[in-house]
């Protein structure tokens, strides 16, 4: 399995820190043993367990942000786990305020700050394998 993250390459850095950290909590939050177990160090200090693999960050443009989401989203593929981050989650000033908004909103319509993608390395390459690295 491989993970991915795509974020706009034109935001400014605050909201690219915010982006990356909210798709990171949520792909945790919702794929089972991508977080290790604690470990202790030699001091006994217990260090929450953090990822075991590596995600990438990589830049586009919106509008290719928004190509691959809606393509991936309409094609189905139940074995990849699409996580995104959009204008309506990034602007709400709650959670229920996001909800209430994305009810009310097509897909299409959707403008992505950044999304996350996990599943076979073979088919997750083929997506962004000609992409380079966030910089």
């Amino acid at each position: 399995m491989k993970c991915v993250m795509i974020i706009d390459k034109e935001l400014p850095i605050g909201l690219i820190a915010n982006t990356t950290a909210v798709l990171g909590l949520s792909l945790g939050g919702n794929t089972d043993g991508l977080i290790g177990p604690k470990v202790e160090n030699k001091d006994n200090y217990t260090h929450i367990g953090i990822t075991n693999i590596p995600i990438p960050i990589l830049s586009s443009t919106k509008e290719q942000i928004k190509e691959i989401h809606n393509r991936l989203a309409l094609e189905n593929h139940n074995d990849i786990t699409i996580i995104d981050f959009n204008s309506l989650a990034q602007k709400s000033k709650s959670y229920c305020d996001y909800v209430e908004k994305l009810n009310n909103t097509y897909l299409d319509d959707l403008n992505y700050l950044g999304i996350c993608i996990y599943g076979p390395k073979k088919l997750i390459n083929k997506i962004s394998g000609n992409m380079s690295i966030l910089k």
